[in-house]
């Protein structure tokens, strides 16, 4: 009785609409005529007539292995100077926090899209402090995707809270005995700390990635929801929510969103698989 409404919530909400989409995937329908069933159809146009997904696939991909690694690098550079010891800490977890909560809300892309326009304040900056002249980060099809992985590493909080509970779990007489056989800071950092914080990298890591490969609404609101300048900004995520919602090719979408299931899942039973070898617990 006490898990009711949790399976309720699990059959109608989650299993059943992925179901729903399963079924929807091998059809073609538009949200009005009832699906006309196609097989493999929606399936094998993305693998051979589909341009975009090729250019979606490329966008995300690159935006995952940039900001992913410079997220957690970052990260856990300012757990590392938290973990030091800081009068007002709990203060400064939480101002650190904050952009996690907020990073992924309309506001805040709205208010970086301001930021990095060609007259916004990242380029008044340039020019006051050091006489150049930016250039239009968001509609140049050169810059305008690191603007979105500058955004995403600027949300580090939440991998920065679980990287300091991480370090604070380190014996401190490992360091201690690792001073007096002499080794360097640096030497402890790549001998002990590391190798002790592989569980908490890999969870981080994991669970990151996963994140970015969701990631919708900073290259909805920058973008307009077009996904440019020349698919610049086209997350695969944007290019199902056009494909569903903009063209209502639901059957279409509903194929792409399995397929990015597939990736996800691929990834993490990859990530499984291979952290015996890198990833050291306590026994």
């Amino acid at each position: 009785m006490f898990l009711l409404p949790w399976l309720v919530g699990f059959f109608a909400l989650t299993l059943g609409p992925a179901l729903a989409s399963l079924y929807l995937s091998f059809t073609n329908y538009d949200l009005i005529r009832a699906p006309d069933w196609v097989g493999a159809a929606n399936y094998v146009r993305i693998a051979t007539a589909d341009p975009k997904f090729a250019a979606a696939m490329k966008v995300t991909f690159t935006y995952v292995l940039l900001s992913v690694p410079l997220k957690l690098a970052f990260a856990l550079l300012v757990a590392m100077a938290f973990n030091r010891g800081l009068r007002g800490l709990p203060i400064y977890r939480a101002i650190f926090y904050l952009p996690s909560l907020l990073g992924a809300s309309v506001a805040i892309a709205v208010l970086w899209r301001q930021l990095f326009a060609s007259d916004g304040l990242v380029n008044m900056a340039l020019w006051q402090l050091f006489g150049v002249e930016g250039p239009s980060w968001i509609s140049n099809p050169k810059y305008s995707l690191y603007t979105l992985v500058v955004l995403s590493v600027w949300q580090f909080g939440s991998p920065m809270i679980i990287f300091l509970a991480g370090l604070r779990q380190i014996p401190a007489d490992m360091y201690e005995a690792a001073e007096i056989d002499g080794a360097s800071k640096t030497r402890q950092f790549w001998k002990i700390t590391l190798p002790l914080l592989t569980p908490v990298i890999f969870f981080n890591a994991v669970i990151q990635t996963i994140d970015a490969f969701k990631a919708f609404t900073p290259a909805f609101i920058i973008s307009d929801g077009t996904g440019g300048p020349i698919n610049s900004t086209l997350f695969y995520t944007l290019y199902l929510y056009q494909e569903a919602f903009g063209f209502f090719r639901m059957g279409y979408a509903s194929a792409l969103a399995w397929i990015l299931v597939v990736i996800i899942a691929s990834f993490t039973a990859f990530s499984f698989l291979t952290a015996r070898y890198w990833v050291h617990y306590d026994d």
